[in-house]
């Protein structure tokens, strides 16, 4: 019989308590409304993109986006909770194994005289042990696979995170840099407007002095150059800004760090950055490639696990313990076969009544995983929106830049024309001043319409989680790896 029972223990040892773990499911729209039609995604996708930013053809920007990884400290921080979580992976899985502790003593006492009973009445003596003692609680009903399942399963979240953070801040700088081209090509328009407008004004000044043009023409003239000089100078607002963003972004102090201004040569032309492509796999690989989305599924099953470290509570433990050692009063005979000791046997352990506190616990559980259900299906719904908005972005951006060029064409040709009139005497300065306005207005109009694009195109291979895939989150060995990086603190 007691075989039997040894043995229906090594069966049921097999089983886990609580529910296996199957990732919820999620309402997948069959395409984008703004994409057209999508093929279905496939698990562990992993072909890469590469380096998504090197799309844009910005080798400062690929320089740049390089010092993230090592010098952003959100980055940094998600690293340290990723290494926290690997050990909280080897401590839980540590419950595996038995424990020994070993310990030794050497204790001098005395009892008092007049002590009924004593044989040691009034005398000192000293007591010598030593011993090694073992413990080991079987997992019987699977507390410690389900409680090893939940750390593990909350350290690839933990590793999706570290994606994530450092997707945001590579997302972030190159916006902010984009962004500061952008600025940069603006300044130049407004330079090479207040270089045409003082001659503008030094033309009319000319003319008034030979009594061709009235004095309010000059003023017009004055007026228009000075307020150009002043939007050129306001510009040094935001692009100090971004700059400063920047170097916070690449773990720099703002004062320590600068970015030179786009070359006139290259500024001449639209930013010389390319507009990058839409991955053609746009909507397909959304599960996998997004590092909020994984973690937020693998926080799915971390809590699922916790289901089952509660409802393990419910069956009794068995606990094998066992102590070796010996225990002596005189020197010469510690360690010898007369003063030896030792013990073993297993014990069965079960709460009988607790006031509901194991009930309460499972139903926190289970609550706790409906709450990551939902917002993992959030997370899901959330990427959907973020890559139909941007995709809407920049489908109507683009219309709009083709009318924007077509505008600062039509504005460029009408300042040529109103200008030869006024020099022929047939229209007043009033006409030439709302004509250049209306040049300079469409040709930044069009320089913030492409920024605008650009940031789109950042934001949008952000959404599909830039060049990261699910097949990245470690496993296995690989994610109990307690290697420390160049970056660790050692002891």
């Amino acid at each position: 019989m007691k075989r039997l029972g040894l043995f229906a223990l090594v069966l049921v040892a097999g089983c886990a308590a609580g529910p296996d773990y199957q990732r919820p499911s999620v309402d997948v729209p069959a395409g984008y409304k703004e994409a057209g039609d999508w093929k279905v995604a496939q698990p562990r996708d992993d072909a890469g993109r590469g380096e998504w930013w090197e799309m844009f053809g910005d080798p400062y920007l690929n320089s740049l986006l390089e010092q993230v990884e090592i010098s952003n400290q959100n980055v940094l921080a998600a690293e340290a909770q990723f290494r926290r979580a690997q050990a909280i992976v080897s401590a839980s899985r540590a419950a595996y194994f038995p424990t020994v502790t070993a310990n030794a003593s050497v204790t001098r006492s005395r009892s008092p005289i007049g002590v009924i009973g004593g044989t040691t009445a009034g005398r000192t003596i000293t007591n010598r042990s030593a011993s090694l003692d073992a413990g080991w609680e079987l997992d019987v009903w699977g507390r410690v696979r389900r409680t090893a399942e939940s750390s593990e399963a909350s350290a690839q979240a933990s590793a999706a995170d570290l994606a994530g953070a450092r997707l945001s801040s590579q997302a972030a700088l190159a916006s902010s840099y984009l962004l500061l081209r952008t600025i940069d090509a603006q300044k130049r328009i407004l330079d090479e407007s207040v270089a045409a407008f003082q001659k503008s004004f030094e033309l009319t000044k000319n003319r008034y002095d030979a009594g061709v043009a009235a004095r309010v023409d000059v003023v017009q003239a004055e007026t228009q150059l000075k307020s150009t000089m002043a939007d050129a100078i306001d510009l040094g607002v935001q692009r100090a800004q971004l700059e400063h963003a920047i170097a916070v972004l690449v773990g720099k102090a703002p004062s320590a760090f600068s970015i030179a201004p786009t070359p006139v040569d290259l500024a001449r032309s639209p930013l010389a950055i390319k507009m990058p492509p839409i991955p053609a796999e746009v909507p397909s690989a959304l599960l996998e490639r997004r590092p909020d989305i994984a973690s937020a599924e693998r926080l799915v099953a971390s809590a699922n696990a916790q289901i089952g470290v509660a409802k393990a509570a419910y069956f009794p433990s068995l606990t094998l313990s066992g102590s070796y050692g010996s225990r002596a009063a005189d020197a010469a005979t510690w360690f010898t076969a007369p003063s030896t000791f030792w013990a073993y046997g297993p014990a069965l352990a079960m709460s009988v009544f607790d006031g509901g506190l194991r009930r309460a616990q499972t139903d926190q559980a289970i609550a706790a995983y409906d709450t990551t259900v939902a917002q993992y299906r959030q997370t899901v719904l959330s990427g959907f929106q973020e890559v139909e908005d941007n995709l809407a972005a920049l489908r109507i951006l683009e219309e709009e830049a083709k009318v924007q060029e077509e505008a600062v064409r039509a504005a460029r040709e009408s300042v040529a024309l109103t200008t030869n009139q006024y020099k022929a005497g047939i229209v007043s300065y009033i006409n030439v001043v709302a004509v250049q306005t209306a040049w300079l207005n469409n040709e930044r109009s069009a320089m913030i319409v492409l920024g605008r694009r650009l940031v789109a195109a950042v934001t949008l291979l952000k959404a599909l989680g830039g060049d990261w895939s699910a097949a990245e989150i470690p496993e296995g060995e690989a994610l109990r790896a307690r290697a420390e990086p160049a970056s660790a603190p050692r002891q």
